[in-house]
């Protein structure tokens, strides 16, 4: 015959699996309540864990990672070491170039003569002065060899590189002095090819734009160019000056004229479109990458557009920042890590938000592209979130011990 289960045999069942658990709850209270078996669900390694990385190589971890306490000091040195050079203080020219002839330049030149015209202008009457007067002579344009020469009629091969168009009204003139009446030179650029400068990248035209006596500046070469394909704040500039490349937003020069700096013969602008991110993680309310401007953000205005932290699960105590550092960042009294990458070494930093002066050492920590910010889970939801799967399943043991009580001998009439 089959009997059903009793309830008596079911309460104690019952009790039994509840003391089970509250003795697993103790045990988890008495070690701190940090530490969880390791299936349990998680987004991420605990503050715990994480801070455990410094200074403690090993065979399953080769090098140890520096975890940074971000604090006044901290924010203002990681501050200097990404603080970028500014065109104000690399590109000192504040002048306009004064105009000197280059190779590729092509030149125009005319000779008038005095009365009466002897070498290249025949007289011609004029019947409305009464007399006869000569006009001018432009030659053909002539293109500057590379050797830095033209040929004059009658003055022969002329050295124009380096001169300037009234140095070479001189030297053209005092070349035909002797053979042509009082001759009169005027040298003109027809085209400009060595004063020049050229604006490529995401701008509507690339173009070479000549430099005039004006003194053309940096925000003139853009506007030429037609202005940026892309929004303002995400545009980043790069000036190329004799073997020497800065780069900075375009949103900072265009709020600091200082930042408009004069051009020079042969500079570059580039206008890259650089959509910087760091990817937020763990219990914050997005988990996402997130775009920021090429003038960057801090960590306070990332922590903002994340939604901030979910409030039953995050771990206000563990903030923490992923990065390769520049290790001028890290300072003489830290530790640096061994395996370096493109020159640059890992580091954590953390932040304590319980704190409340982080809020303030927050606005001046700067974020970096590809940045990684982490918010671990608090202990007290890795114990909810056990205290729950204990739950489930005394309530599954339970409602199988109550179905088996409620089976009937089916031996008894």
């Amino acid at each position: 015959m089959v009997y059903g289960f009793k309830r008596s045999g079911t309460g104690r069942f019952e009790r039994s699996v509840r003391m089970l658990s509250i003795s697993l709850v103790m045990m988890g209270g008495l070690s701190g309540c940090a530490t969880f078996p390791a299936w349990l669900p998680s987004p991420g390694p605990s503050a715990e864990q994480v801070e455990r990385l410094d200074g403690e190589a090993g065979a399953e971890s080769p090098f140890s990672i520096p975890v940074v306490e971000v604090n006044e000091e901290v924010a203002q040195r990681v501050s200097a070491a990404h603080k970028s050079t500014r065109f104000s203080e690399a590109m000192t020219s504040r002048s306009a170039p004064n105009y000197v002839v280059g190779s590729g330049d092509v030149l125009e030149v005319s000779v008038w003569e005095a009365p009466p015209a002897t070498l290249f202008n025949p007289l011609i009457y004029e019947p409305r002065v009464g007399m006869a007067t000569a006009r001018m002579a432009t030659f053909p344009e002539q293109m500057v060899s590379e050797k830095g020469m033209i040929r004059i009629p009658f003055a022969g091969e002329i050295t124009v590189v380096g001169k300037t168009p009234q140095e070479l009204e001189d030297i053209i003139a005092n070349r035909l002095a002797g053979k042509a009446n009082q001759p009169q030179v005027v040298v003109r650029v027809s085209r400009n090819i060595s004063h020049a400068v050229t604006v490529m990248g995401e701008v509507t035209s690339s173009l070479r734009m000549p430099l005039t006596a004006k003194g053309e500046l940096l925000l003139d070469a853009l506007a030429a160019a037609g202005g940026v394909r892309q929004p303002v704040g995400k545009m980043t500039v790069q000036l190329s000056r004799a073997g020497r490349v800065v780069a900075m937003p375009l949103e900072s020069i265009i709020q600091d004229p200082g930042q408009n700096v004069m051009l020079q013969p042969g500079d570059i602008v580039t206008a890259f479109f650089q959509p910087m991110s760091f990817t937020a993680l763990g219990a914050s309310v997005r988990n996402e990458e997130i775009n920021f401007e090429a003038q960057g953000i801090t960590l306070a205005q990332a922590l903002g557009r994340i939604g901030g932290l979910q409030d039953m699960r995050a771990d206000a105590q563990g903030i923490f920042l992923f990065r390769f550092e520049n290790p001028a960042a890290l300072g003489e009294s830290d530790k640096s890590a061994t395996a370096p990458q493109e020159n640059k070494v890992p580091v954590i930093y953390r932040a304590d938000l319980k704190d409340p002066r982080s809020f303030l050492i927050a606005q001046k920590f700067p974020l970096r592209n590809k940045d990684v910010l982490y918010i671990a889970n608090a202990p007290a939801a890795e114990l909810q979130k056990f205290l729950n799967i204990l739950s489930s399943a005394t309530y599954s043991v339970s409602n199988i011990a109550n179905s088996g009580s409620n089976v009937k001998d089916i031996s008894r009439p």
